[in-house]
């Protein structure tokens, strides 16, 4: 993102921070009960105020992050375990993933009900290839059976748990995500089809690109 003055998920759209827009959608779904945040320590005092200011009341707790996003991840999960037991289901998201809708919250907790995960995925609408060391492409995967993984990732809070915790006993700490974490370790992971426009604003493009998405629903173009 190249922002030198704040992490990018304190960026600004419309006067509210990027995790603000995100937080909205968990706040005002009736099925969530509570909400942790893993956040970088020198902004929790920032974010503090700014639950305050956009009145978002189902935080429970705010958590220094880690060295890696796995290790954010787990201080998230621990501090959650402390205020729920461990048959809750969690939705693991980012903070700067602000286009997910309600239906796909409500879909991630049906189905982690139904078969115990919920990965969110989006098609892939191109042809991805898979390279080698020598920078050739080695195989290239057929779309109708591939998806992208995105977020949330939902799981039965122990579940997860446990997983992490076994993960840093086999001195693992910089998995890319829970699901690839989950699979390495040899957990069933079931999909949910989310929106295409959920993108994580990583770049200066996503940044734009959500800027445009979000205009354009608050001009009701798309719906």
């Amino acid at each position: 993102m190249n922002s030198k003055e704040k992490p990018k998920q304190f960026l600004e759209m419309h006067g509210k921070a990027i995790i603000i827009h995100t937080l909205d959608l968990f706040e005002d779904h009736p099925e969530i009960d509570g909400i942790v945040i893993a956040c970088v320590g020198d902004y929790i005092d920032y974010l503090k105020k700014l639950l305050v200011k956009f009145h978002i009341t189902k935080v429970v707790d705010v958590v220094p992050g880690g060295e890696t996003g796995q290790m954010s991840i787990y201080n998230g999960l621990a501090a959650a375990s402390k205020h729920y037991p461990g048959d809750s289901i969690v939705l693991v998201h980012d903070g700067v993933r602000p286009l997910i809708d309600k239906q796909t919250i409500t879909d991630n907790i049906a189905k982690v009900k139904e078969c115990g995960s919920a990965i969110t995925t989006a098609p892939t609408v191109e042809t991805f290839v898979v390279i080698n060391d020598h920078y050739s492409v080695s195989h290239v995967p057929d779309r109708e059976s591939s998806k992208l993984a995105k977020a949330p990732q939902s799981f039965i809070l122990s579940d997860i748990l446990a997983v992490h915790n076994q993960a840093q006993k086999d001195g693992i700490t910089n998995a890319i995500d829970s699901c690839t974490l989950m699979k390495n370790y040899g957990k069933n992971l079931c999909l949910v089809d989310g929106p295409v426009e959920n993108i994580k604003i990583t770049t200066k493009m996503d940044y734009f690109i959500f800027r445009a998405i979000f205009e354009a629903r608050e001009n009701t173009q798309i719906l």
